[in-house]
């Protein structure tokens, strides 16, 4: 790509994201804005699919069942409305897009846990690093330059 487009979207890229693996139950948490409020909204399912990993467009498909009617959601998990991911199990699969999940019903959609998993250590983000800002020297000169010209006139 361009440099200049990777530099645009390195601007907008969070620090760190978590590891979000396809099989995976996780905890998104969202920002809704309604009207004058914004509110932070929890939705709780099935990693489907994760595409871009690693990329600006990272992104996962989340599927939960709601009021006995499966919804399936997506979100990009650089976005700014995306407050917090919280994988809470892991599940051993074998695909990248579990598109059969959607066909299985009731005890039908429970997945083998996977053998290595620990919370704790999949959720931990490093911290955010600190940006030095390096202040450029002001030149005096120019200023006393300019009050002088003007009492001389």
């Amino acid at each position: 790509m361009n440099q200049k487009v990777l530099e645009v979207a390195n601007k907008f890229k969070k620090h760190a994201v978590v590891d979000v693996r396809p099989g995976d139950v996780v905890k998104v948490s969202q920002k809704i804005k309604e009207g004058n409020k914004e509110r932070v909204q929890i939705f709780e399912g099935l990693v489907i699919r994760v595409r871009n990993k690693g990329g600006i467009a990272n992104s996962i498909l989340v599927r939960k069942l709601a009021s006995g009617v499966w919804v399936e959601k997506g979100f990009m998990l650089n976005a700014p409305s995306v407050v917090n991911v919280e994988v809470l199990r892991r599940q051993k699969v074998r695909r990248n897009y579990l598109t059969y999940m959607r066909e299985r019903a009731g005890k039908n959609t429970r997945l083998k846990p996977a053998t290595k998993f620990d919370k704790e250590t999949v959720n931990a983000l490093p911290p955010k690093p600190v940006e030095k800002v390096v202040e450029e020297p002001k030149e005096e000169a120019a200023p006393e330059e300019k009050t002088e010209a003007k009492t001389e006139e």
